[in-house]
């Protein structure tokens, strides 16, 4: 807590030396109090890397833009073990790491109702703007408030704040509890909808988006390359064995029809395929267009706020990879969607009245075929293997019975009930479980809960470990993998879930307002973003914040 301390202490003397020397020194242009419309753009996978990659191919008004006139932060990165998507935006929004927001993975498993619980679902709200499943989720299980939350309390509710993305959860924490709105796209009905904890019924610009039927027009598009084909030439070559493609198609050009539908050229009523191909990104795009311009955002002196999704690259990365002419391509594709809605946002906001932060929810590992290509060590953890082998080990140890509850998220979750039942120590059992599977291939390491109960291990691998875990969530043992191994999803050839660079460290760039151009090299946590936030409006921080705001955007 001393340590705390001093860096809260630190972080209001920097911040007091820039507001001063800002006051000092503004010239002709004097930025408002407060940004009118604060947007967050989150993108789903994408490494630092990644654009330092394409920086010299990307156009002069998108993602350049940011970089050429923003503050971009070169050393941000998650510092918690499981980075996936739903801790991620959860973080961003918070302040705070998992352990404390409690939102530790995608999924887990809850011991009390033997049930597997995904992040955002709640069955006790009702959809709107749908009657199937897919409408009930909302934040519920977020255990902290978040900026927007704040900024909602400290307005009187006058600040507008909504969240969007082609899926539930990002557009759903990015919002956070108090928001007017969070939206997400239904691949069944292909309607952007929402839920009961938001709105009883979808306001009438909404439907009449959803009339448009903008998705099924996207189902007879065809993906090819956007650039030249040179602009591609550090890219692995698109035929090749590593990559999973679409229905054994691995290769461009895509015709959508058949992708979508097994190769029968008949359009589906369900519309997923449009999420997995950069056109998802241009729906999502279009949809936040059209709710800033209809919500009217940024139209008072009350600062409104906005997180648009883009969730497209996700699905690329996992079925192709990072270094595959598809995933270059989404970037370029992605990096179109920066210059339209940063370009609709100058001329009809103005940049002086906005501030844009631009991230990534996670970042992606390599496919271990191609790193195995060049020598590098790597491979897939199969999960359903060394659970057959845990399983036959405890049966040889305690006799019959259903001794594992299942596997998720690099978790292994035990049948605490039948353990009690049989007067074993759950301690016992957890720590022979971990010396158990850490004798498989690609596992570094392996943790009983135990192990993360009462101790503080400092930095390091460890220590992110501690920020992922929840007693009350997280599985009996924890697994890290080496680097270079993933684990082995359904047909993705490559996943993230590790503490490692290329899985943790994702681009941050602010841009707007009174942000300067500059390049910040310093370490940066990504907790940091919800109290610069708060500090720049001047509401309180998340509940459980424990970031420190960016002192180099204080003038």
């Amino acid at each position: 807590m001393k340590v705390q301390s001093m860096r809260r202490l630190k972080s209001v003397i920097y911040l007091s030396l820039f507001i001063c020397s800002g006051l000092m020194g503004q010239g002709a242009y004097i930025p408002p109090d407060k940004p009118k419309l604060v947007v967050g753009i989150i993108i789903e996978q994408l490494r630092f890397d990644q654009l330092e990659k394409f920086a010299d191919r990307l156009g002069q008004n998108g993602i350049r833009r940011l970089l050429n006139e923003g503050t971009s932060f070169q050393n941000a990165s998650y510092q918690y073990m499981l980075t996936q998507s739903a801790p991620g935006h959860a973080t961003i929004s918070t302040g705070t790491e998992p352990a404390w927001h409690g939102i530790t993975s995608d999924n887990w498993y809850l011991a009390l109702r033997n049930e597997l619980i995904y992040c955002s679902k709640d069955m006790n709200v009702r959809p709107a703007g749908d009657t199937l499943p897919s409408g009930s989720h909302s934040p519920v299980n977020l255990l902290a408030s978040t900026f927007t939350d704040e900024l909602k309390m400290a307005t009187g509710g006058n600040s507008k704040v909504f969240g969007i993305g082609l899926k539930e959860h990002p557009s759903i924490f990015s919002a956070g509890h108090s928001a007017d709105c969070a939206y997400w796209f239904d691949n069944a009905s292909g309607s952007w909808i929402s839920s009961s904890w938001y709105i009883d019924s979808l306001p009438a610009w909404v439907n009449d988006f959803n009339a448009r039927k903008y998705p099924e027009a996207f189902l007879y598009s065809q993906w090819d390359l956007l650039r030249p084909l040179q602009d591609y030439s550090d890219c692995i070559s698109d035929t090749n064995v590593f990559e999973a493609g679409f229905n054994g198609q691995n290769y461009f050009p895509y015709d959508l029809r058949k992708i979508g539908n097994k190769g029968n050229p008949a359009p589906r009523h369900d519309l997923s395929v449009i999420q997995e191909t950069p056109f998802g990104n241009t729906l999502t795009t279009s949809f936040a267009k059209a709710l800033i311009e209809n919500e009217k955002l940024g139209r008072d002196d009350i600062t409104d706020f906005l997180a648009i999704c883009y969730t497209s690259t996700d699905y690329i990365g996992h079925r192709f990879g990072p270094s595959s002419y598809e995933m270059a391509d989404a970037i370029f594709r992605l990096d179109k969607e920066i210059e339209d809605i940063i370009t609709y946002l100058v001329d009809s906001i103005g940049k002086k009245n906005i501030l844009v932060y631009f991230t990534s929810a996670h970042g992606i590992s390599e496919i271990p075929g191609i790193l195995e290509d060049n020598r590098i060590p790597s491979g897939y953890f199969r999960q359903d293997q060394a659970l057959y082998l845990l399983r036959s080990y405890l049966k040889a140890l305690y006799g019959e019975g259903e001794w594992i509850k299942g596997y998720s998220e690099s978790q292994v979750f035990l049948n605490r009930t039948l353990i009690e039942d049989s007067k074993i120590p759950l301690e016992d059992v957890q720590k022979k479980v971990a010396r158990f599977i850490v004798q498989f291939s690609g596992i570094a390491s392996a943790y009983p809960y135990s192990a993360f109960e009462v101790n503080d291990f400092g930095e390091g691998n460890l220590k992110r470990i501690i920020n992922s875990f929840s007693p009350q969530r997280s599985g009996d043992v924890i697994i890290t993998f080496y680097p270079g191994w993933v684990e082995k999803v359904n047909d993705y050839v490559t996943n993230h879930n590790s503490p490692y660079e290329c899985d943790s460290h994702v681009p941050l760039i602010w841009y707007g307002w009174s942000v300067d151009r500059a390049r910040i090299t310093r370490e940066v946590n990504m907790t940091d973003i919800a109290p610069t936030l708060s500090s720049i409006l001047k509401v309180p921080y998340p509940n459980a914040c424990t970031g420190e705001p960016l002192f180099e955007l204080f003038r």
